[in-house]
């Protein structure tokens, strides 16, 4: 069935409790826009292979692929990702046609004495899959350990609350925020995390030239939210990193115009560099960030990890 012979517009996500929620709500944009919309949820190389630790599947779209492929063949018209899980070479055909407002970007500490890293106990046990958390947490507290954790935002919090698998968690605060999530947390300073490229915004994706394109960005675009991770990206890009490395970056578009602040530090948190920057365009903020990182030596942690993914 072509575009123009279907009912509603179809709009690909992934199946899980956050990705619905994210999606049900830019759909209720669109159809309060006066534009039909149909969820269709669809299977990740995440969720089929649920046992494998992120920072070891070598892969970059994992998140992502299957829903590409559904843009690209025309099974769907549009798409909702976290826009963290994005990589900065999208698929050519495809294109983020939108970045809603964004949500606040900061880690949350979820634990049931609702602790701050301050007050971790010594030793204490921290559950994230994440490279850049890890490296991140033991910069600041090297005596904390690091255990890894799967699973959707729900069994991740239950696993630490109920399980005992941990004596805390770290997970994403605008997931918890975007499912009404009441998990005792605590939100961790940047000074401490820095978050995630694109952390807390979310994308929109669409195939390049889709007649419905102008239209959808004209309804759910938030400029300030693109500028920034924009420059978010094109550090990264520039980086030659992907959303499995522990690259921290976050920019804030003020009168000023555009701060970026970006930070690489090692897997086990001994070595970090950090830099940041002011300016008017996006991408080349971004990449003027990158370049002063790897002119401090962030090229060495980035090529032991991909050295360490790749098995060599």
């Amino acid at each position: 069935m072509t575009r123009t012979e279907r009912p509603k517009v179809i709009l690909g996500t992934r199946g899980s409790k956050l990705a619905l929620a994210q999606s049900e709500n830019i759909a209720d944009r669109l159809r309060k826009a006066g534009i039909p919309v149909e969820i269709q949820t669809i299977k990740t190389t995440a969720e089929q292979r649920p046992d494998e630790s992120f920072a070891q599947i070598d892969q970059r779209d994992l998140f992502t692929k299957q829903i590409d492929d559904a843009l690209l063949s025309g099974g769907i018209d549009l798409a909702v990702h976290s826009l963290k899980d994005i990589p900065t070479d999208v698929p050519d055909g495809t294109e983020i046609v939108a970045v809603p407002e964004r949500h606040e970007p900061s880690d949350a500490l979820v634990s049931q004495q609702r602790y701050d890293v301050d007050g971790l106990p010594d030793g204490a046990v921290v559950a994230t899959s994440s490279l850049r958390r890890r490296a991140q947490l033991l910069a600041y507290r090297p005596d904390l350990k690091i255990a890894d954790i799967r699973g959707n935002v729900d069994t991740r919090v239950r696993k630490v609350l109920e399980d005992g698998h941990a004596d805390a968690a770290v997970l994403a605060g605008a997931g918890l925020s975007r499912i009404g999530h009441s998990a005792p947390r605590t939100e961790i300073p940047h000074n401490i995390l820095l978050p995630a490229v694109g952390q807390g915004a979310l994308a929109v994706t669409i195939q390049t030239g889709h007649e419905l394109g102008d239209r959808v960005r004209s309804i759910l675009n938030d400029p300030e939210a693109e500028w920034a991770v924009l420059a978010e990206r094109a550090m990264l890009s520039e980086l030659e990193g992907g959303c499995r490395v522990p690259v921290g970056g976050y920019a804030v578009v003020d009168g000023a115009g555009i701060h970026l602040r970006g930070r690489v530090v090692s897997v086990d948190g001994a070595m970090s560099f950090k830099a940041e920057g002011r300016g008017d365009e996006p991408e080349a903020l971004g990449v003027s960030v990158a370049r002063d990182l790897l002119e401090q030596g962030a090229e060495i942690i980035l090529s032991e990890v991909r050295q360490a993914r790749s098995g060599a």
